[in-house]
């Protein structure tokens, strides 16, 4: 195993007074967000790596567990959307001018979930203000800030049993990058809508946005775990041809599913961790030691990090052979 070069880890005092669930940085990497089951959202200033001490806020408006927070794009301005087992997204947004600045204020609760709301995730920036949610009640909803100041919210049927995870494509058209949009051709295509969700059926469906009917519809399904599936998420693109997602699954297994061109199908590849597992843990080939809780790809979408039951977290790449090396791995 190539093993890369990581810097200590900082230890950070949130004085949450109960499990946290998530924790954020924002785009410029400048403040961080945590949640936790004290149905608190804590927002800190990050100064040269570590939190400072000053400037800390507690945010509270959930009567649940607050399960995941999400960034908002900062040319929407300083704002925050958490999820919880209420049932609720609140969506959070600072003030910056007068007295109050500094302070963040409740500006929307989304509250058409009948169960506890699972994860978050905001649209990339270039198709708007937009927030996608999925739910224990097994619904998917899609919540758009529209120009006129208005929020308005579609929600539709998605995984029997309940939503795990969603997490949106870029808006990078595949491909683009290769073969850019010349002087005089025709107008190229407008970014899309479209995500990824996971679910307790043990699939992960993609659905996508049709403008002529207004509606979301399922796009494809791909079948692959055996278990729930915690965790999906779409790679950034740069502008190449293949497409990647990351899922992640109670049955233990990390799935990649590549899409070479726009009407290629999805071919699916199991992480093998067994190569790099040690003598004292007996592993099965494509079979990580426990559940595998969260994939996260990093901003050049070439790294995938993989978060396991065990307290360990995985770097993954692909080689020049086109499969999956781990690069590195980190204890909690």
């Amino acid at each position: 195993m190539v093993s890369a070069t990581t810097t200590d880890a900082v230890p950070i005092e949130t004085a949450h007074e109960d499990m946290i669930h998530d924790a954020q940085l924002d785009y410029y990497g400048k403040r961080l967000a945590t949640c936790s089951s004290d149905r608190t959202v804590k927002v800190f200033n990050v100064v040269d790596g570590e939190p400072s001490k000053s400037g800390r806020q507690t945010l509270k408006g959930h009567t649940g567990p607050v399960w995941q927070v999400a960034w908002a794009h900062p040319k929407f301005g300083n704002i925050i959307a958490s999820c919880s087992y209420d049932g609720q997204v609140l969506i959070w947004r600072e003030q910056t001018q007068g007295p109050s600045a500094g302070s963040w204020t409740k500006i929307k609760e989304h509250s058409l979930h009948t169960a506890s709301v699972n994860s978050i995730s905001w649209a990339p920036h270039e198709l708007g203000a937009i927030l996608a949610c999925a739910s224990s009640d097994g619904k998917l909803s899609v919540l758009t800030f529209k120009d006129d100041g208005q929020w308005v919210a579609d929600i539709f049927n998605g995984h029997a049993i309940g939503c795990n995870a969603v997490s949106w494509a870029p808006a990078t058209h595949p491909g683009s990058l290769i073969h850019p949009h010349q002087p005089g051709a025709p107008t190229p295509p407008a970014p899309f809508k479209r995500f990824a969700s996971a679910g307790c059926d043990n699939l992960v469906k993609i659905w996508s946005f049709r403008e002529d009917t207004q509606t979301w519809v399922e796009e494809e399904t791909l079948e692959g775990h055996g278990d729930w599936v915690r965790d999906v998420a779409w790679a950034p693109n740069i502008g190449l041809p293949r497409s990647y997602i990351a899922t992640a699954s109670q049955d233990k297994s990390v799935l990649i599913w590549t899409k070479d061109t726009p009407t290629a199908p999805w071919v699916k590849t199991t992480l093998d961790p067994s190569p790099t597992a040690s003598q004292n843990t007996p592993s099965t080939p494509g079979k990580f030691p426990d559940v595998v809780w969260r994939v996260s790809w990093s901003l050049a979408g070439n790294i995938l990090a993989v978060s396991c039951g065990d307290g360990k977290v995985t770097l993954w790449k692909e080689n020049l052979k086109g499969s999956w090396e781990c690069v590195s791995d980190v204890n909690s």
